[in-house]
């Protein structure tokens, strides 16, 4: 299940920037919707929402927070065995993969290397196989 737009949507479009799959649609001004077919249930739209107007896929409203409280990955690379999989599972691009470490460390790890990008989405946590990705607030 989606999230959904209730009626208190004002059409401010903030909510269209900050789909990473431009789910949502509206005219300015006017009720916006989401199509659920293209949800991924980030949450972004909830969380930048100054409404109040988006239930997430459980039906319950969303909070807005500020976008530079949204939480970020935090990478642990004792445990971190350069998969990938949490690049790959941004869906804003946002992570990339460092260079060799030095010598003696010769992997690379996930880093944010564009952090206003990020979404806060978590998805990149969620996708880690070893659970060396923690989200911490902005």
């Amino acid at each position: 299940m989606s999230y959904t737009i209730t009626e208190k949507c004002n059409g401010c479009d903030a909510c269209t920037k900050f789909c990473p799959v431009d789910a949502i649609s509206g005219e300015r001004k006017q009720l916006h919707t989401i199509d659920g077919a293209l949800c991924i249930e980030c949450g972004a739209c909830g969380r930048i929402c100054p409404e109040g107007a988006m239930k997430d896929a459980g039906g319950g409203i969303c909070v807005m927070i500020k976008h530079s409280q949204w939480p970020k990955p935090v990478f642990d690379k004792k445990i971190c065995t350069s998969c990938n999989i949490c690049i790959e599972s941004c869906p804003v691009n946002c992570l990339a993969l460092s260079g060799a470490q030095s010598r003696k460390n010769p992997h690379g790890y996930p880093y944010i290397h564009n952090a206003k990008a990020c979404i806060g989405c978590g998805f990149c946590a969620r996708e880690c196989p070893v659970d060396a990705v923690a989200m911490a607030g902005g």
